[in-house]
């Protein structure tokens, strides 16, 4: 058995709370109004999406959503996936590492992912193969792996070797960081993998490639709405 037989695969996925996350994307799930109950219900939805196709992959075996709101911990409770609270340092990169000391906590020798939460259009198939080219890098010495998203500059899926630390760095010109960083850029197609959505053209070319059943029912009217 190969060491990339043995990887255990574990994630963190973080999310601001609802009525603060994809500022953005305000007004696209309800013709431009910006009503705050239909965006939170969008900005909820590119999250459910995203982690029913992790949640559909055999390459991951646990995932960890980091969050202090309570309607994204109570919701996502109902379907049996863990919620921790964020810690005392604001901000995206403190979210995942903070997560990845939760899961490292509980086993030491797990490769540590971080996934953006807003890839409504994933299909769990490329979330698997970026995982399996990760791990063949690690086999061959590498540390840290990352995809780079559509435009080639921001980042979507960072994952670290078993006892690597995870050193995130999303942001502006996060492939970038990444790559100087240390972290090996991965080669594949996986069009929903890179395909985050930030803006109404993010989304527009997410649905090109196919929504997520819970994206496409928050882009559906809601009759007397």
């Amino acid at each position: 058995m190969t060491p990339t037989d043995r990887a255990t695969v574990d994630l963190v996925v973080p999310v601001k709370p609802l009525t603060k996350a994809k500022s953005r994307l305000r007004g696209a799930a309800d013709g431009g109004i910006g009503s705050p109950r239909a965006h939170a219900r969008l900005a909820m939805a590119l999250l459910r999406d995203t982690i029913d196709a992790v949640r559909a992959t055999t390459a991951v075996r646990r995932l960890l959503v980091v969050s202090s709101d309570p309607v994204v911990a109570a919701e996502l409770g109902v379907f049996g996936i863990e919620v921790a609270p964020d810690g005392p340092v604001a901000g995206l990169n403190p979210a995942y590492e903070r997560g990845a000391a939760v899961l490292r906590e509980q086993d030491p020798a797990t490769a540590v992912g971080a996934l953006q939460a807003d890839l409504p259009a994933l299909r769990p198939a490329e979330l698997g193969e970026a995982v399996a080219a990760a791990l063949a890098l690690f086999d061959a010495g590498a540390r840290r792996a990352f995809v780079a998203d559509t435009e080639g500059t921001g980042t979507t899926f960072l994952l670290a070797a078993p006892g690597v630390a995870l050193d995130p760095r999303f942001g502006v010109g996060s492939a970038r960081e990444h790559e100087r960083s240390g972290a090996h850029p991965l080669a594949g197609p996986w069009p929903g993998l890179r395909r985050d959505v930030d803006t109404a053209a993010d989304l527009g070319e997410a649905a090109a490639l196919g929504l997520g059943e819970h994206t496409s029912a928050a882009l559906t009217p809601i009759p007397g709405c």
